[in-house]
């Protein structure tokens, strides 16, 4: 069954058939789901999808573009939360220079903090990287964030910078982006990476690949990722399906 590593279902994109639809996701082939917070608000509606989904875990954790919104006595509660039944990771966590707010100075504390929360409670994280490439691999080495291990999600750059990761003992997050036509630097990554450190993910509502790019993104189309990583990587879907699994079972510590 397909892992999606990396989903956001409490999205409002998914209020009108909510229900519906996660109750058909293992009729399509998938098994099961990350649900990942991206401010305090989502970090709650993620426990609460969890504990209605028994093939739903959560990631607790804020956003880069979101951590203006964090002062201590909210990160005092986001340490509580992240002790919930079913959390795996601290994410989605990191760098996002793409907007320029909040200040770099505001995200970069922020990422140290909740690295070092993810270290503390000994989960894995999952990190968000936008045109940030040197910051955050400096902090993340700073960090020694290789003994806390996790996910670079929605991998975006190239090889050199995936050899860092990989080296540090990261997973790589593949998604839709793998299918666009503009996706050189992903296919150069996925080929040079090996199968046993990619992980499959959708970050839906987002990013749904061809053919239904541009649409709402969901688990559903995880197929058409694993057969584009098939067709790289030389070998069947099913063994790409059955790799990712085992893979993301390891990257978030479960049997």
């Amino acid at each position: 069954m397909i892992f999606d590593t990396h989903a956001h279902y409490d999205d409002e994109a998914f209020d009108g058939d909510r229900e519906e639809l996660l109750s058909g996701l293992a009729a399509g082939g998938i098994g099961t789901v990350v649900n990942v917070g991206a401010d305090m608000e989502s970090t709650k509606t993620t426990i609460a999808l969890t504990e209605k989904y028994p093939f739903i875990y959560g990631a607790a954790g804020v956003h880069p573009s979101s951590t203006a919104e964090l002062d201590e006595e909210k990160f005092a509660e986001l340490r509580v939360l992240a002790q919930s039944g079913k959390i795996v990771a601290i994410g989605e966590i990191g760098l996002d220079y793409y907007w320029e707010e909040p200040d770099h100075e505001t995200q970069k504390k922020w990422f140290h903090r909740q690295l070092n929360l993810a270290r503390e409670l000994k989960l894995p994280v999952i990190i968000h990287s936008r045109d940030a490439a040197k910051d955050t691999l400096d902090i993340m080495k700073e960090e020694h964030s290789g003994e806390i291990g996790g996910v670079i999600h929605c991998f975006s750059y190239g090889k050199e910078m995936a050899a860092e990761y990989l080296k540090m003992g990261f997973y790589l997050g593949i998604g839709g982006v793998l299918t666009f036509k503009n996706a050189k630097k992903l296919l150069e990554v996925a080929e040079m990476a090996p199968l046993d450190r990619l992980v499959l993910e959708t970050d839906c509502p987002y990013l749904a690949p061809v053919p239904n790019r541009g649409k709402r993104n969901s688990s559903l189309n995880l197929p058409y990722v694993a057969e584009k990583l098939a067709e790289i990587k030389k070998c069947t879907p099913e063994e790409i399906v059955r790799a990712t699994e085992e893979n993301a079972r390891r990257l978030y510590r479960l049997p």
